[in-house]
């Protein structure tokens, strides 16, 4: 399970560049393992570092930059997480301890990806994002109510599919969401059994 996302204030780190691809922000050669932990280093590595395989850090980079040592929020361009579908990318982003990305839109399978690891994905329109850009200012993002806004500043509002809020929401992935509905799923089970027994031959015989 990850951290319920509620409400969230951070500078966000801006990285508004449109079409950042899986593979960049975690090349393939830094998925050395099929977990979710050990991904951090490797997050941004084409651009975090100043040789490819090396970890000489590239001062120019957002990411190296002392004043977005904290933020846990980016602000990114369109199409946020295109390219391939791997989850590495989410969890590389969650580890190094991002909890979410605002950008104009995503591909879908990583704003997917994002939910059930716990990284919001909060679709904003280019100019409100250019608005924050500006500010360089905390931002707050406050799920419940489905907002970003500026401290005393403007406010704008986000979609978000039901089953990805209630799941960011109580810290869920799609396996923990599934075993909410035991209940309901262990009563279809019997109700099916009875009608179909022999779907069940050799089970609990």
């Amino acid at each position: 399970m990850a951290e319920p996302f509620t409400i969230l204030t951070s500078l966000p780190m801006l990285l508004i560049r449109d079409n950042i691809d899986t593979d960049q922000i975690i090349p393939s050669r830094e998925m050395k393992s099929t977990g979710k932990t050990g991904l951090a280093d490797g997050l941004f590595a084409g651009w975090r570092y100043t040789q490819i395989g090396g970890r000489e850090t590239d001062p120019s980079f957002v990411l190296n930059d002392p004043h977005y040592a904290d933020s846990q929020i980016i602000l990114g361009g369109a199409n946020f997480g295109c390219g391939s579908s791997r989850e590495h990318a989410v969890w590389a982003l969650a580890e190094y301890g991002f909890r979410a990305v605002i950008a104009p839109s995503f591909a879908p399978i990583f704003a997917g990806n994002c939910a059930r690891n716990g990284v919001l994905p909060a679709v904003i329109d280019a100019d409100a994002i250019a608005i924050m850009e500006k500010t360089d200012s905390p931002v707050t993002i406050d799920l419940g109510a489905q907002t970003v806004s500026i401290d005393g500043g403007e406010s704008w509002t986000f979609p978000i599919d039901k089953e990805a809020k209630a799941m960011l929401l109580e810290g869920l992935d799609a396996i923990d969401l599934s075993l909410k509905m035991a209940n309901d799923i262990a009563t279809w089970q019997e109700a099916d059994r009875a009608q179909r027994p022999w779907i069940y031959l050799g089970a609990n015989q």
